[in-house]
């Protein structure tokens, strides 16, 4: 069964450059590349799909990744999916507010493509 990487973030722009930034680690590592427009939708491909590692966007319309995170990892108890946040928002609070709802990771954008694929590879193990 392959791995599956879930990429949510509300700008098509940025969906596209993680899908980009992963292709090859995909092609190679036969991982599968999901993507979701919002936080509602991401919740359903969650628990559909069950991706081994999410990169999740904070701030998105019908529900945030705080919000999604939360639901994830406190209600729903999908322990086994890894979810790192990214957010423009460097501040402190922010942070916190991630690690409080379970998120595994945080990472601040704009990202480093080289930061997310080596990410990548710890996380799925390939």
């Amino acid at each position: 069964m392959s791995q599956k990487i879930l990429i949510v973030d509300d700008e098509p722009h940025i969906r596209l450059l993680l899908e980009q930034t992963l292709e090859d680690l995909a092609d190679e590592a036969n991982i599968e590349l999901l993507s979701a427009s919002n936080g509602l939708d991401a919740l359903d491909i969650i628990q559909s799909q069950r991706p081994n590692l999410v990169f999740l966007d904070v701030m998105m319309p019908k529900m945030n990744g705080f919000e999604v995170c939360q639901r994830v990892k406190k209600e729903l108890l999908i322990e086994e999916v890894y979810i790192i946040m990214l957010t423009a928002k460097g501040q402190e609070f922010d942070k916190v507010r991630g690690q409080e709802v379970g998120a595994d990771l945080y990472m601040t954008k704009p990202f480093d493509p080289d930061q997310v694929v080596k990410r990548s590879i710890e996380v799925l193990g390939c």
